[in-house]
């Protein structure tokens, strides 16, 4: 089985641009799933139906979606799935904007924009009240004729995205390698001890002498800061590894369950399924049949 279904896409973009805007009407999403070394903001409009794939996030999305990449190897695709519009639009703006500290991006006035592209690269999709805050600038974009101006419209746009409540990630933090970050020094400590203890198996104890806390509170104080249950967090860390492996090597369920801190294969599978609504094998010919070697 071939292990590099992706396509890794050339972007448009050439040495000292900025910007790559797609604004176009169709019926139908055709391109197959890829990734791409520049930031990439996506548009889509009166596409009821379409199935988006980020990373191992898989949603049937509504008639408004917007979503911020910004990781070279964060796999995407719109799919057709049970979509009948006659008149989809997508507007696809591909970006290259150094983020470094000591760039424009590390100062303050740009500090929520930072934020914003750090937590995309596990993608992030915007709730329908951020949509239509920027709607009439995404609407217009593509007809700006001065590069400076449409470049400073663009930045409007992600700097009033930025201030948005409701933006949700999509990928998991294990599928997409990025490190696991946290306020709290106790909860990252236990965060980072199950990142790299994932495969074995975890008992609360365990983990609440590394936060220095009796098991019942460290309970608490772990749901009330992440605002989920510990055993989920571990089990979507699982899921998220497991995913990359079904996505990257051609190991078998059973093997991938049990590298994962699965002990159960008919229990990977059940609980796979109710996260992700298929089953892991289902899961790997998605991506596979999506992906063609370029």
């Amino acid at each position: 089985m071939d292990e590099r279904r992706i396509i890794h896409e050339i972007t448009p973009l050439m040495g000292k641009d900025v910007l790559y805007i797609a604004d176009r009407h169709k019926k139908e999403f055709t391109y197959p799933i890829h990734n791409h070394e520049v930031f990439e903001l996506n548009f889509v409009e009166h596409a009821p139906g379409v199935r988006r794939i980020v990373g191992d996030s898989n949603e049937i999305i509504g008639e408004y979606d917007l979503v911020l990449i910004t990781s070279p190897d964060l796999e995407h695709v719109w799919e057709q799935n049970t979509c009948t519009s006659e008149d989809i639009r997508e507007v696809t703006v591909q970006f290259d904007l150094g983020m470094s500290e000591d760039s424009l991006f590390g100062r303050n006035p740009f500090m929520s924009v930072r934020k914003m592209m750090n937590e995309a690269r596990k993608g992030i999709c915007f709730p329908i009240s951020a949509i239509m805050k920027v709607y009439k600038e995404i609407d217009t974009l593509s007809s700006i004729q001065d590069g400076f101006y449409a470049v400073m419209q663009f930045m409007t746009i992600l700097y009033e995205l930025s201030k948005c409540d409701g933006i949700r990630t999509l990928a998991s933090s294990s599928y997409a390698k990025v490190a696991v970050q946290d306020d709290s020094r106790r909860i990252l400590k236990v965060k980072n001890f199950i990142a790299q203890n994932y495969m074995d198996e975890l008992r609360l104890g365990q983990l609440a002498d590394i936060a220095g806390m009796s098991p019942s509170a460290f309970s608490r104080f772990f749901k009330l800061h992440t605002g989920r249950n510990l055993s989920d967090y571990i089990i979507d860390i699982r899921l998220g590894y497991a995913a990359r492996l079904l996505v990257d090597t051609s190991r078998s369920v059973s093997e991938i369950s049990f590298d994962c801190g699965f002990n159960n294969l008919s229990n990977f599978n059940r609980i796979f399924k109710r996260k992700k609504s298929c089953s892991p094998t289902e899961f790997r010919e998605n991506y596979h049949k999506t992906r063609i070697i370029v």
